[in-house]
């Protein structure tokens, strides 16, 4: 085999076939930028003309009644009837029938002291009674024995059978029997009285609910020492404290300077921190005649006319003060939003509401009433997102986003 002859081969340097190649791969790069450009001008016509920074606000329910409020304070709820319930007797206490939230009837035992000892004295002092009573029959019976021999001895004295000494000791025998019948009539009033003091003291280990309502708290458990009046250690006061719920009113402070437009009767719409959406009639009662000066303020006291069962003892409530009654109507919420959420267009009044896109929807709204800060509108539900203080650029379907604070 021959050897090829290496020194013809060459190497082809054509300048006009590389630089094909590479401009070919700049166009392809090229033509892709501008594929991109094309579909993201597409994206932004279909916007609206690109993303538009605004504020939103959220559509919410608002009540009539702040058309015709004049003034709103802060309070508490609180019952005019309660109590810390004890009892005289001092014990430890066996038996309690009652917790938190149970409802009680007046003159119910909710609660009962050891009382063998209380119960071993009236014993004692109703079998005294009983021993009284026999002891006045065994008198009565000696009584009618010296009046029957009283009157025979004085048939037989006017016949001259007895002497008058005879006749004196009958008299004297029946005015014995009977200061005998007074003094265990006396006795047995003095048995009777000592068990009724028995009684008292056995009835003092019994604690009974004062009037309807319901426990608040329990303050003692069965085996403490309830010893009223004192703070020994150890020891407990009330057993348990209740609240007549029939009386719950709200205690709200007023400026002095505002309660010259609180007058009693006049009408109120209570609200309560716990339930907002809860909204309750109610009446001014009274104005307690003391000024705190620490607050400047007077303390208002609201009763209820809506009576709803969760409503408790100690809750934040706000009180609006009304210029008069409202209609049935006035105390259902409607959908308000705020004004300058509302633009002119083609002199139709319009929002703009925003989806979970963020795209806005241009929405005609009809406006009604003016409720404080908002105003009453229909065509929008609570819960939308409108565009505040919308710009006449901004159209249907126009992508927004909202500002950053």
């Amino acid at each position: 085999m021959s050897t090829p002859d290496l020194s013809k081969l060459t190497i082809a340097r054509d300048a006009k076939s590389f630089s094909g190649k590479r401009g070919s791969r700049k166009k392809y790069w090229i033509g892709a930028a501008v594929l991109l450009v094309i579909v993201a001008s597409g994206a932004v016509l279909r916007g609206g003309g690109g993303a538009q920074q605004v504020d939103l606000a959220i559509v919410a329910s608002a009540y009539p009644s702040q058309a015709v409020t004049i003034l709103n304070a802060t309070g508490r709820v609180t019952a005019q009837r309660k109590a810390s319930v004890s009892t005289k007797a001092t014990g430890r206490l066996e038996w309690l029938g009652v917790q938190e939230g149970t409802r009680v009837k007046a003159g119910e035992v909710i609660a009962r002291l050891e009382s063998l000892d209380v119960n071993a004295s009236r014993e004692q002092t109703t079998a005294s009674v009983r021993a009284a009573k026999a002891n006045l029959e065994q008198g009565m019976a000696e009584l009618k024995d010296a009046e029957s021999n009283l009157k025979r001895s004085e048939d037989l004295y006017g016949k001259t059978f007895i002497s008058a000494a005879q006749l004196d000791s009958a008299k004297a025998r029946y005015d014995k029997a009977r200061a005998a019948v007074s003094s265990l009539q006396a006795a047995i009033g003095v048995a009777e009285a000592n068990l009724k003091s028995a009684t008292v003291s056995v009835e003092q280990t019994l604690i009974r609910a004062p009037f309807d309502g319901i426990i608040l708290t329990k303050n003692a458990n069965v085996g403490d020492i309830i010893t009223p009046f004192s703070s020994a250690s150890d020891t407990r006061g009330a057993v348990v404290s209740m609240a007549d719920m029939d009386t719950l009113e709200v205690e709200a402070d007023v400026s002095e300077n505002s309660i010259s437009k609180i007058k009693v009767d006049q009408p109120v719409e209570i609200q309560l921190d716990a339930y907002p959406d809860l909204r309750l009639a109610g009446s001014v009662s009274r104005v307690v005649p003391t000024v705190d000066r620490s607050k400047a303020t007077l303390l208002v006291k609201v009763t209820f006319k809506d009576r709803d069962p969760r409503v408790l003892p100690d809750m934040s409530a706000k009180v609006a003060f009304l210029s008069r009654e409202l209609t049935a109507a006035e105390r259902k919420p409607v959908v308000a939003l705020r004004p300058d959420a509302v633009v002119k267009r083609d002199n139709v009044d319009v929002a703009f509401v925003t989806d979970k896109d963020m795209k806005v929807k241009q929405t005609p709204v009809t406006l009604g009433q003016k409720l404080g800060d908002v105003v009453e509108v229909k065509g929008v539900k609570a819960g939308d997102n409108v565009v505040l203080k919308p710009a006449e650029k901004l159209k249907d379907g126009a992508v927004v986003i909202q500002v950053k604070k």
